[in-house]
């Protein structure tokens, strides 16, 4: 080639006058850069690792072999292990090991990172994936956008209500209402909003929030706009459950979890380890996810797919949270960490069921003195008083018969895991675990079998946590109990048992039979039947929050749709305190009504008003609800198209002292004369509103009636004709037309006496 077509091509440079270090090849690189592996997820890197020398490498890794299987349950091959050695010949302090799948990396990932090896290494777990694409990211600090502060409504502004109203949440169709509820009147809607959820709504355990539920995960409302608190992104989510004093919150989701490639990373988003998990744990506070669980059952081939909700049982303080391993180990969980306690579950072989002791107001004001102790002594403040140290969370748990072991209940504290008290039981079917709504007692409902196992009895085994030792009282009915539930501030409970030979498989149609008893602690300490009520229909128990007043309903039943409304301390005003001469005579039927169709039931937090409905999730005949009253007293009615459901707002605990609320008792008498005078005007405003409506209808109406007469007489002086000319032939007619006398004999007998004369 001729020098001038090179000088032309080269611009006349010299290859000897260009260095490749003077040469950006930036763009290039990145245009034509080589995609990460992919296949790689199965590979993760382990930070953490004891430096050691290669002479101590094989039972290094025979270690951590048998830790991974220990602690994970998972397998891993001695040949996938690979550590880096310096210079000098330690190793670099990490190692790379190549897991059977993806899956086994997730898990890993999930359950080893932060695992303590030794008291001097603590592993950090991660996928070698991951650490390539922090190896490139930039070394520039950006410092974030600080967002405003957006200050937050009152989220107990409905509290402050000046009628001291409760609130309901709607749903029909597509729309969702707030409204609030009055005695004499409809209730009032206070927000309205069409498409707020997908599916259903719930309250928060104490009433701060409401519960939407959508495609992409749920969403939290309130204050007095009631606009969005918080969301919590988990897709497909069906199912949310609280801790008692709604610090943590857990949601299900039928599909497994799924982290797209470009995902956003952060506190309140899913990671790569939460793959293929179904229940998440969340902070209400901070929106912050704490841990994911897979669904137990999806890990066992073979077995029926299904769980048992809610997955996490909380203690009553939200400090522990736990799940069950059927026929294993209970696995407690500290918060807000979500570590195992103890870093072990509590095997118990064959366990069935358990569940957390309930805290009582005492206890729950013994935790809040001890808090606000720790926290005056921790900022150099005095402690107050010197507050004791509250007691331990208990739960109970029960374990079956297996071969010649009898079966078991067993009382434990927790965290100690010290067992508390345990009871042998015989020829057990079934147990059913009933704490009293306060923590004074518990109920073990045992289904028990005679030798022969032809037939089915029952006995409540009850527990007394407040006294020492935790003795047992047992209480035998010849008859299975269909239904059982404590009063919720007193010491009465009542159950529903069966002798109906239909009672295992009734035919379509059938109304089992059912008897209602109710017990009651009697003065000499000892529980006794107070009253039993044979041939009823019953099946479910519904106790007021504040005790003493009970619904009985049937309720599943294509025919009956009974509502029974009972006092079981009906003469209380009257004996003021003093020891009631015939407790039976106190259990007494106050009112009864029906609700076609009923499906739901619900007491509203006073006491004072029962919501009952017929929902279409069940069926569409007659949907709607009705508001009772404490008395049986059907206050309102509504049949609704589509309707789904009514929900009383919760309330949380008396913000009154303990002096406030004696005072309020002691002065109850004034201040109900106030509210009855309230009840009484809003009772008069109703009517006079009923008068008024009435009136201007009428005076519509005799408006209209004017217009119409003005109206035909112009048309009748256009058509030449006389004003009444129509009336006179119109009464012509009706003489004309046959006519029927009716003649009405009205007989009273005033006095009749009769007299009967000798002779």
């Amino acid at each position: 080639m001729p020098s001038a077509d090179v000088d032309a091509i080269t611009n006349g440079v010299s290859e000897f006058d260009v260095h490749d270090d003077e040469i950006d090849f930036t763009d290039i690189e990145q245009k034509y850069s080589v995609k990460f592996d992919e296949g790689l997820d199965d590979v993760i890197v382990v930070d953490g690792v004891p430096v050691i020398t290669e002479a101590r490498q094989q039972k290094l890794f025979e270690t951590i072999q048998k830790r991974f299987k220990s602690h994970a349950g998972i397998d891993i091959e001695l040949e996938g292990m690979h550590i880096p050695y310096g210079d000098n010949g330690d190793s670099k302090g990490y190692m790379f090991i190549e897991m059977a799948s993806p899956e086994d990396a997730a898990q890993a990932i999930r359950l080893m990172d932060g695992y303590a090896f030794d008291k001097k290494h603590r592993f950090a777990v991660n996928r070698f994936t991951d650490i390539e694409k922090l190896a490139n990211l930039s070394e520039e600090y950006v410092e974030p956008e600080e967002e405003e502060y957006q200050p937050k409504e009152h989220l107990r502004s409905w509290l402050a209500d000046h009628a001291g109203r409760d609130q309901l949440v709607i749903c029909r169709g597509d729309d969702v209402e707030i409204a609030w509820h009055n005695k004499s009147s409809d209730p009032q809607v206070a927000h309205s909003r069409q498409r707020w959820t997908e599916t259903y709504v719930q309250w928060s355990p104490l009433g701060t929030f409401l519960i939407t539920f959508h495609r992409q995960g749920i969403a939290l409302w309130g204050g007095p706009s009631l606009e969005r608190f918080m969301r919590f992104p988990h897709p497909g989510v069906r199912l949310v459950d609280f801790s008692p004093n709604e610090k943590y919150l857990v949601t299900w989701s039928h599909e497994p979890i799924q982290v797209p490639e470009n995902a956003p990373v952060g506190p309140q988003h899913f990671g790569p380890e939460d793959e293929g998990n179904r229940i998440a744990v969340w902070e209400v506070r901070t929106g912050h996810l704490l841990r994911t669980f897979p669904v137990q059952q999806d890990e066992q081939p073979g077995q029926l797919k299904g769980f048992t909700w809610p997955y996490l049982k909380w203690s009553g303080d939200d400090k522990y949270c736990a799940r069950l391993t059927p026929g294993q180990a209970i696995s407690v969980y500290e918060t807000p960490s979500m570590g195992l306690l103890d870093k072990k579950s509590i095997k118990v072989e064959g366990v069935v069921d358990f569940e957390w002791c309930p805290l009582s107001d005492k206890d729950k004001d013994a935790i809040a003195a001890y808090e606000e102790s720790q926290a005056q002594g921790s900022s150099g403040g005095a402690a107050k008083g010197g507050a004791k140290k509250p007691k331990d969370n208990m739960l109970v748990f029960w374990q079956p018969e297996v071969q010649n072991q009898p079966a078991r209940v067993t009382v434990m504290s927790v965290p100690t895991r010290e067992i508390l008290r345990s009871k042998n039981l015989f020829n057990v079917s079934d147990c059913k675990l009933h704490w009293h709504p306060q923590g004074d007692f518990l109920c073990v409902k045992v289904d028990r079998h005679t030798k022969t196992k032809k037939s089915m009895f029952c006995n409540l085994e009850i527990f007394r946590m407040r006294e020492k030792d935790f003795p047992v009282e047992v209480i035998e009915l010849k008859d299975p109990v269909t239904a059982f539930a404590w009063e919720p501030q007193g010491t009465h409970f009542a159950v529903i048992s069966s002798n109906d030979p239909q009672l295992g498989a009734p035919a379509p149609g059938i109304t089992i039979k059912t008897q209602l008893n109710f017990f009651h602690l009697h003065p000499k300490g000892d529980f006794r039947l107070l009253k039993l009520l044979d041939n009823k229909t019953c099946n479910t128990l519904f106790w007021s929050p504040r005790g003493r007043h009970i619904v009985v309903a049937t309720m599943g039943s294509s025919q009956k749709f009974d509502l029974e409304f009972y006092d079981v301390d009906f003469s209380h005003e009257i004996r003021q305190g003093s020891v009631s001469q015939d407790p039976a005579e106190d259990v007494k039927l106050i009112g009864s009504g029906e609700h076609y169709g009923i499906t739901d039931l619900e007491w509203d937090p006073s006491g004072r008003f029962v919501a009952t409905s017929a929902s279409v999730w069940r069926h569409s005949l007659e949907n709607g609800y009705a508001i009772f009253d404490f008395k049986g007293q059907e206050l309102q009615k509504h049949v609704q198209d589509r309707f789904k459901q009514i929900l009383w707002r919760p309330r949380p605990r008396s913000l009154l002292s303990k002096d406030d609320q004696k005072r309020v008792r002691k002065n109850l008498r004034e201040i109900g004369r106030t509210f009855e005078e309230e009840d009484a005007a809003e009772e008069s405003n109703l009517a006079l509103a009923h008068r008024e409506l009435y009136e201007r209808a009428l005076d519509e109406w005799k408006a209209w009636r004017s217009r119409a007469r003005k109206e035909l007489a112009e048309l009748r002086r256009e058509l030449g004709r006389d004003e009444g000319q129509g009336e006179i032939e119109l009464a012509k007619k009706l003489e004309e037309a046959a006519t029927e006398e009716v003649e009405e004999w009205v007989e009273e007998v005033m006095e009749e006496r009769e007299e009967v004369i000798g002779a």
